[in-house]
C-alpha cells in the first residue's frame, strides 16, 4: 500500500481508535463526559455568571464619556460662563471677542463616580453570590452524571453476567435435550418431554433479547453523555466509600438564596442617600458675535450630587416581590433538605442491606449450583419430572440475576450517596 493511502487511512479511522482507548476504563468515560456538550453547557453558565460578576463590581468604577456637538441658534449664546467684571471689560472694549455666537462648537469628557451608593456594593456581593452558586452547580450536575455513568455501566455488567447465565443455562439444557431424545426414541420419554424443553430454549432466546435490548438502551445513554457507545461494560473498581459531609447537592440552591437575601437588601438600599461626583471638561469653539474673532475657551465643572429618594411607589412594590420569591426559596431549601436528608437514611440502610443480601447469594448460588447437578442426575434416572429439573434450571438462573442485580444496585446506591454528600466519585470508582 502506497504511503499516501495508509496516510488517509488513518486520518479516517484516527477518530475509532481515540474512541476505543478512551473506552478503555471508567476514568476514559468521565474524561469524555468533561469535554461533552452538556459539561460545555454548564460551563458557559459559570462564564455568564462570571460576566454578570464583572458587570456588577464594573459599577463601582468611574464612567467616563466623551462627546461633541455642533449647536445653532438664532440668537447669540454663551459658550461658557462668563463673570459680570470680565464681561463688563469685555463690552468697553470691543476688540475683545465676546464668547458668544450663533454657531458653537464643543468637544469634550465627563465623569461620574459612585462616592456612596450603598446598593452598587450589595449588588457586586450579589453576583458574586451567584457565580458562587454557579460553580456548586457546575460541580453537582458533573456528580450527576459520572454517577449515572457508573449506574448504567454496572446495568451493563448485569445484562452480560444474565446473558453469559441463560447461555450456560442453554448449554446445560442442550445436554439435557441429549438424553431425553435418547429416551423419546427408546419410547422412555413422552414426546411432550421434548416440547419442553425445546420451548425452555426458546425462552432462553428470547429472555436474551430482551435483555440486548435493554442493553443497547442502557449503552445509547453512556453515547448521550461521553459520545462513546460501549458494546460491553467497563471493568470497575470500588476504590473509596461515601463520606457523609452533608448535603453538598443542596449547595447551589443555598448560594441562590443567599444571592437573593442580598438581592432583596439592596432593593431596600435603594431608598438610601446616595452620594455621586462628576466632573466636566467642555472646550467651546466659535467667532465671536461682536467682532467675528475666533473664540477658543475651555470650562471645567467637578462637584458632588446628593440624590435622597423620599417616594418611589414602585419601588417598594418591588421589595415586596423580591422578599416574597426568597421566602418561596427558602421554603424549597427546607423541602428539599427533608427529601434529601430522608433519602440518604435510607439509601445508607439499602447499602448495608445490599451488602449483606450480597453475601447471601453468593452461597445460594453455590447451593442451586448443587441442587441442580443433584436434578440433573435425578432426571437421568428417571426418578424427576421434566417440570421439575427445568424448575431446578430456572432456580440457579434466577438467583445468579438476583446476585447480578444486588451487585448493579449496590453502584447505584453508592453512587446516590455520593451525589446527595457531593463526594468525588473518582476518587471512590477506578
Amino acid at each position: 500500500m502506497k504511503p499516501t493511502k495508509m496516510f488517509v487511512l488513518v486520518l479516517l479511522f484516527f477518530p475509532l481508535l481515540i474512541q476505543a482507548q478512551q473506552a478503555e476504563s471508567i476514568t476514559a468515560l468521565f474524561d469524555s463526559l468533561k469535554t461533552h456538550p452538556k459539561a460545555i453547557a454548564d460551563n458557559l453558565v459559570l462564564e455568564k455568571a462570571l460576566a454578570g460578576k464583572k458587570m456588577a463590581t464594573g459599577n463601582l468604577f468611574p464612567k467616563i464619556d466623551a462627546f461633541g456637538t455642533y449647536d445653532y441658534t438664532t440668537s447669540p449664546t454663551g459658550m461658557l460662563p462668563v463673570a459680570p467684571n470680565e464681561l463688563l471689560a469685555m463690552v468697553k472694549d470691543q476688540s475683545i471677542a465676546q464668547p458668544f455666537s450663533q454657531n458653537i462648537l464643543r468637544v469634550g469628557a465627563s465623569v461620574s463616580m459612585p462616592v456612596f451608593v450603598k446598593s452598587i456594593y450589595t449588588m457586586s456581593s450579589k453576583a458574586k453570590t451567584m457565580y458562587r452558586s454557579a460553580e456548586a452547580m457546575k460541580y453537582i450536575n458533573l456528580l450527576k452524571n459520572e454517577a449515572m455513568i457508573v449506574s448504567l455501566n454496572a446495568n451493563l455488567k448485569f445484562m452480560n453476567e444474565m446473558i453469559d447465565a441463560l447461555n450456560k443455562k442453554r448449554q446445560s439444557i442442550l445436554k439435557t435435550r441429549e438424553i431425553i431424545t435418547i429416551k423419546v426414541n427408546n419410547d422412555r420419554a413422552p414426546k411432550s418431554a421434548l416440547l419442553k424443553i425445546n420451548d425452555a430454549l426458546n425462552q432462553i432466546d428470547l429472555s436474551i433479547a430482551g435483555i440486548k435490548i435493554n442493553k443497547s438502551q442502557a449503552s445509547s445513554m453512556i453515547q448521550s453523555l461521553t459520545g462513546i457507545y460501549l458494546e460491553n461494560d467497563i471493568p470497575m473498581v470500588q476504590t473509596g466509600s461515601y463520606v457523609d459531609s452533608g448535603l453538598v447537592a443542596l449547595e447551589p440552591l443555598r448560594f441562590k438564596i443567599d444571592a437573593e437575601r442580598l438581592g432583596l437588601r439592596a432593593e431596600k438600599e435603594k431608598l438610601l442617600p446616595m452620594l455621586v461626583a462628576r466632573g466636566n471638561y467642555n472646550h467651546s469653539m466659535a467667532n465671536a458675535y461682536n467682532n467675528d474673532g475666533r473664540v477658543n475657551k475651555d470650562y471645567t465643572t467637578v462637584g458632588l450630587v446628593l440624590k435622597v429618594p423620599i417616594f418611589n411607589k414602585s419601588q417598594y412594590a418591588k421589595i415586596t416581590k423580591t422578599n416574597l420569591e426568597v421566602r418561596e426559596l427558602e421554603n424549597t431549601l427546607a423541602d428539599k433538605e427533608l427529601e434529601l436528608s430522608t433519602e440518604a437514611r435510607q439509601q445508607q440502610n439499602n447499602l448495608k442491606i445490599i451488602e449483606n443480601t450480597i453475601k447471601l447469594y453468593e452461597q445460594s448460588i453455590k447451593d442451586k449450583e448443587e441442587l441442580l447437578k443433584v436434578a440433573k442426575v435425578a432426571y437421568s434416572n428417571d426418578r424427576m419430572t421434566i417440570e421439575d429439573y427445568l424448575k431446578y434450571e430456572d432456580d440457579f438462573v434466577l438467583e445468579k440475576s438476583k446476585y447480578y442485580k444486588a451487585i448493579a444496585e449496590k453502584w447505584q446506591t453508592l453512587m446516590k450517596l455520593a451525589v446527595i454528600y457531593g463526594n468525588d466519585i473518582e476518587q471512590i470508582v477506578k
